[in-house]
């Protein structure tokens, strides 16, 4: 299996995004995936101007000129693309936004009937039985503030044809190290992480057991929110 891992942190793998997704990523591998990361905060990719050249004059490539051009045929080769990024307000981050938009010229302009839904058909150089996985985290505790950014990815798999397999998520991600740092293991985490990128290169999918080993919560709220407003100030 090629596995595309866009790391859309602008922290690239010093953040906690970063961090988690090392263990996801090495149980991909694990399990003889062909694993390939990019990093789109060390990437040129400027924002989609919208011009539909890539459906017209071009068809198939966008006339700017930056690291875009190079990443749409990884795109286009991957059996499972990962995007991996933090919540930022609500949603990804802005290269990851960038990133995503770009793709358009892995469709092509005419509409077709798909599900009985208005859709964009693949190129045909592009991986007809690709998938996608979301893997993201958030300060915040509560699981709901990820459903902006589910709906997102599950949308955008929608128009490029993907088949959207599962969500990796973890919230109040800056407490691990503060609770390792207090003596308390999170090996728990980190090896469902790994579980994780197994199942979803063996089986296509990730059991729901290791799904919640990954969300579960680790502290009341109450503590949640006094060491958070402790290091504002």
């Amino acid at each position: 299996m090629r596995v595309l891992v866009v790391n859309g942190s602008p922290r690239r793998d010093r953040g906690h995004t970063g961090h988690l997704l090392t263990h996801f990523v090495g149980g991909m591998t694990d399990a003889g995936a062909d694993v390939e990361t990019i990093e789109t905060i060390a990437m040129d990719i400027k924002p989609c101007l919208g011009c539909f050249t890539c459906w017209t004059k071009t068809p198939g490539k966008c006339i700017q000129k930056d690291d875009m051009g190079a990443a749409l045929m990884r795109i286009a080769a991957a059996d499972l693309i990962v995007y991996a990024t933090p919540v930022y307000v609500d949603g990804m981050t802005g290269t990851m936004k960038n990133f995503v938009d770009r793709g358009l010229p892995l469709l092509k302009g005419q509409f077709e009937i798909r599900n009985g839904h208005c859709r964009h058909a693949l190129r045909e150089h592009v991986t007809a039985t690709g998938k996608a996985v979301l893997f993201a985290v958030s300060g915040f505790p509560e699981l709901d503030n990820f459903d902006p950014l589910i709906a997102h990815i599950k949308a955008a798999c929608r128009n490029m044809s993907r088949e959207f397999v599962g969500a990796i998520l973890r919230p109040c991600a800056w407490l691990l190290p503060e609770l390792e740092a207090r003596g308390r293991p999170m090996t728990h985490i980190y090896d469902a992480l790994r579980s994780a990128g197994r199942e979803v290169v063996t089986t296509g999918s990730i059991d729901p057991k290791t799904i919640a080993a990954i969300e579960a919560d680790l502290v009341p709220k109450e503590i949640i929110v006094k060491s958070a407003n402790t290091h504002v100030k």
